[in-house]
């Protein structure tokens, strides 16, 4: 039985963890995610939605046979878990996670390589991994720091403690906190929305915060024309423009259009 399952539909990508009861991280769902990241890589998709099924988004990384296995198994299956995420992360589309109950672990690693997180109201997130000895293995404390800051980030790590979605929002890492009964309604409307935009843009905008991200605001401007000016040859961007200038020199607001995505 699969644990993860995707849909691509009328634009929008949607990947859904399937692995009850805990929806817990392990080489199967990893792997059938690289495919789900393929076959999207080759869709039409403009937008992509994360999600899981059952009351929790998902408890972290499946640690039964983790004794078991030596320094360079270990290696291996993690390296594959960060290639895998990463590439999930890298996607020239815009991301959109949906997370309910626990967020906890790979869960919440996986969660944070989204653009945006929406969380419900029962949402809370957190890092195990001291409580076991361990660092977060998939990048997750750094990637939280980059949203919430150092002193918070270091704070979860160390404490391992469930952080509210409020908390969350508060912070930096979380976009918006929902109902739970709102939560997949108006996290799928707004994934769905983003698939009328200029993707093309958005793909620039995440390449340019990647460069800030390894570099800082130097290597961000440095990276900037060179990402930058090769969207003025885009439909979108001529449209865009042309209908901007059109609008201004008859006095009248701009239209609200519909990209292309090309």
């Amino acid at each position: 039985m699969p644990r993860l399952t995707y849909t691509i539909d009328d634009r929008l990508a949607t990947v859904v963890l399937q692995n009850p009861p805990q929806n817990r991280l392990d080489k199967p769902l990893v792997e059938e995610l690289a495919e789900a990241l393929a076959a999207i890589a080759s869709s039409d998709a403009r937008a992509v939605l994360l999600r899981a099924d059952g009351p929790d988004f998902s408890f972290g990384g499946d640690i039964m046979d983790w004794p078991d296995m030596n320094v360079r198994e270990l290696r291996t299956l993690f390296e594959r878990y960060m290639n895998v995420f990463n590439e999930f992360e890298r996607l020239p589309i815009p991301v959109v996670a949906a997370v309910q109950g626990l967020c906890a672990g790979g869960g919440f690693e996986l969660a944070l390589r989204a653009d945006v997180i929406f969380a419900a109201q029962s949402a809370r997130f957190g890092h195990p991994e001291q409580s076991l000895g361990l660092v977060t293995l998939l990048g997750g404390i750094y990637r939280a720091a980059e949203r919430a800051g150092r002193a918070r980030a270091s704070e979860w790590a160390l404490t391992s403690e469930q952080i509210s979605a409020t908390s969350m929002a508060e912070a930096g890492v979380v976009n918006r906190v929902l109902d739970d009964s709102a939560l997949q309604t108006e996290a799928t409307a707004f994934a769905r929305r983003l698939t009328s935009g200029p993707t093309r843009a958005y793909a620039a905008h995440k390449a340019l915060l990647r460069a800030w991200r390894v570099g800082g605001t130097a290597a961000a401007d440095e990276a900037m024309f060179d990402i930058a000016l090769p969207l003025f040859e885009t439909e979108d961007a001529q449209a865009g423009l042309t209908s901007a200038v059109n609008a201004l020199r008859a006095g009248q607001p701009r239209p609200v259009l519909d990209f292309s995505g090309r």
